[in-house]
This record gives C-alpha cells, sequence and structure tokens, in this order.
C-alpha cells in the first residue's frame, strides 16, 4: 500500500467571514505560520476533494490572536469570503519550508511496516493521533491494532525509503506481558 505525495499541503481551514470586505478568518494548520507570509497564491479545496483546488493571489495576510486574517483576490465581499467558509487553505508541497532532520508529515507514515527490535512483524502505520504530549501510530497487523507512541523509547529506527520502522515494546503495550 503505497500512498503518493499529495501536490498540496494544507497550512490553514477558512472558519469564516471577517468584515464585509472579503477577508477570511483562517484556522493555522502549520507548525510554522510565520512561513505564510511568504507565498503569493493559495490554493483553496474543500476538505472533501483536496486535490480539486482554486489558485488565488494573496493580497493580505496578518496574525490575529490566535487565527490569521487572510484577503484573497477576487474574494471582495462577505458573499464571496461566505462560500470558502470550510475551505482547505493549501499550498504547492514542493514550496513546503524543509523538514528538520527526524520530522515527517502524517502521510509518509502511512503503510509503513512496524517490526519489534527481534524481528516481529508488527502489522503496518494505518494512521497518526495527534496527542497533547505526541503523536501515537496506529497499527494495524496480526496482533489487531497496536498504538505506539512516537517516542525515542519505543520508535527505534524509521527508514521512509525502505517503509520500515523498528520498535522496542514497552511493558504493558499489546495488553499482556510482551516477554
Amino acid at each position: 500500500m503505497h500512498t503518493p505525495e499529495p501536490r498540496y499541503l494544507a497550512v490553514g481551514r477558512v472558519l469564516r467571514p471577517h468584515g464585509v470586505r472579503g477577508e477570511l478568518r483562517i484556522e493555522v494548520l502549520t507548525d510554522h505560520p510565520e512561513r505564510l507570509q511568504q507565498h503569493a497564491h493559495f490554493y483553496l479545496a474543500s476538505p472533501n476533494s483536496p486535490e480539486t483546488v482554486r489558485r488565488y493571489p494573496v493580497e493580505k495576510l496578518r496574525r490575529s490572536r490566535k487565527v490569521l486574517l487572510l484577503k484573497l483576490g477576487g474574494c471582495d465581499d462577505r458573499n464571496a469570503a461566505e462560500e470558502l467558509r470550510g475551505q482547505l487553505v493549501q499550498i504547492l508541497f514542493e514550496e513546503a519550508a524543509p523538514l528538520e532532520e527526524g520530522e515527517y508529515y502524517h502521510f509518509q507514515l502511512i503503510g509503513v511496516k512496524v517490526e519489534t527490535e527481534s524481528g516481529e512483524a508488527l502489522g503496518r502505520i494505518v494512521e497518526v493521533l495527534e496527542t497533547k504530549a505526541n503523536d501515537v501510530y496506529v497499527v494495524h497487523g496480526p496482533r489487531g491494532e497496536v498504538l505506539l507512541p512516537a517516542v525515542e523509547d519505543v520508535v527505534l529506527e524509521l527508514d521512509l525509503e525502505l517503509k520500515r520502522m523498528v520498535v522496542r515494546l514497552l511493558p504493558g503495550m499489546l495488553g499482556g506481558d510482551n516477554t
């Protein structure tokens, strides 16, 4: 099961119009909102079909508390802004800032084969859950569903080219004795 790299990367979501001149309130979905200032265009799409996009030039972008206020070219009144409610605000994947060593996009982990340090196959990652403490990898395989915290004590090795992860199971992770 190979997940192709997406063409677009979601960096925000339109919450609602802001004012009457077409400005939008944007929920930030990126860890680096300060980098959004450098984009001259955003690609808006429905969450149900993120690859079906419409390109908009950026006229103005500013921070307001925990949201961004965005003015797009061609979105000039409250009615036009209302039509964009709920849309994903995306950038081209190749325009995304490079990740630091050891950082990955969630889509890159889907389908990765997971095995223990002793070689037992646990299955493949099917989902990545975000929690306040750390991400959790949901693995489906011979033992059913296994939840693995994305922490150094558990994830010993990750090779994205080989789509392989080696993990150390901590006591109680499989619901019983791991010995």
